[in-house]
């Protein structure tokens, strides 16, 4: 009875493995078929009838042409694509069929006169790059960030937006996040959900942006942080907890804290200065219950360091290259927001 019944497990799980070849060989045969359309720089007013088989299109490149509107029918059509190019146009809107695009992984629109993005987009979830440079978006889907979960690179510089969307701190894959030249008056409270972020770029809002929230200092795998060119008067002190920042640019804001004399003597003096903040806070009043007195009391910084003039001065070096590769801390789950806010203490020895 057990060589009967062995003998019909092994038999099913060879014709499994052949069922997975045979779907394996049909990607292969469909990848092979799937084609890329280049018509760029065309002068194009409007597309032309398609003699292809739309859905045989992997990557469309529309870019540098005057379409001042992409057909419904058109984008429906687009099953297969994976990249969409149509920066460097007239356009208005996009199609809410470009939520049919369920194989998306890079969209640019940048260069173009759109003010909003449909709603539809939030079904593109195999997304992961998003350029929407240079358009006149005043404001992002509430929900984009609930949606876009596979997204690592969201580009929204010189548009006109007031806030990012809260959802934004849902982003977890993101790594970079590029807001300059916009109109922000704030970011959204809890970025500690951003555990993948490497580098957040909320420079040149000049007169709007005066504060940066304190869970700032949760992204454990921040790299690059500029914020130059803002009305900020106090760095939160939660930034001395910043281990992997390598670059900090803070230059053109009217800062209080840290003074612009420890600012002169490189990031890492910054950092230090911030830490030593915290802690005397804390010390003032070790009774009250905030996660940055829960980061100061388990020692996810450290306000003393013996760094070289090299390492002080990092914001300033000019050989910094900025990392692209994916950066998780290995013990992230130790800051989590579920564990800061618990009253159970997981860190009692």
């Amino acid at each position: 009875m057990m060589y009967e019944q062995q003998q019909q497990v092994m038999r099913m799980d060879l014709r499994k493995r052949e069922r997975e070849r045979e779907r394996e060989k049909e990607r292969s045969i469909e990848e092979e078929r799937l084609e890329i359309v280049d018509l760029s720089g065309m002068s194009l007013d409007a597309l032309p009838n398609p003699s292809l088989n739309l859905a045989a299109i992997c990557k469309l490149d529309l870019c540098n042409n005057n379409l001042q509107n992409i057909p419904e029918s058109l984008t429906a059509r687009l099953l297969n694509v994976v990249i969409l190019d149509v920066h460097s146009n007239q356009l208005k809107s996009l199609p809410n069929s470009i939520g049919c695009l369920s194989k998306l992984k890079v969209l640019n629109i940048s260069g173009n006169l759109i003010q909003n993005l449909p709603k539809t987009i939030e079904n593109c979830r195999s997304l992961e790059e998003l350029n929407a440079n240079f358009n006149q978006l005043t404001m992002l889907p509430d929900t984009i960030g609930f949606e876009l979960l596979n997204i690592k690179k969201l580009s929204v510089n010189s548009n006109k937006l007031m806030l990012l969307p809260s959802s934004t701190s849902h982003l977890t894959s993101l790594q970079v996040l590029d807001a300059r030249l916009n109109c922000l008056r704030a970011l959204p409270e809890d970025l500690e959900n951003l555990i993948n972020l490497q580098v957040l770029n909320v420079s040149q809002n000049f007169q709007y942006l005066e504060t940066l929230p304190y869970s700032i200092g949760l992204l454990m795998s921040l790299v690059e942080l500029d914020a130059s060119y803002n009305r900020i008067t106090t760095l939160p002190d939660s930034m001395g907890c910043l281990k992997k920042l390598q670059k900090l640019c803070v230059e053109g804001n009217p800062l209080v804290s840290p003074p612009m004399e420890v600012v002169e003597q490189g990031m890492q003096a910054v950092k230090e200065y911030l830490s030593e903040k915290m802690t005397a806070a804390h010390r003032c009043s070790p009774k009250k219950k905030s996660w940055i007195g829960k980061l100061v009391r388990y020692g996810t910084f450290n306000g003393t360091n013996n760094a070289s003039r090299e390492e002080r001065e990092g914001f300033l070096r000019s050989d910094y290259r900025s990392i692209e590769g994916l950066a998780t801390p290995r013990s992230i789950g130790m800051f989590s927001p579920r564990r800061l806010f618990s009253p159970r203490n997981y860190f009692s020895k």
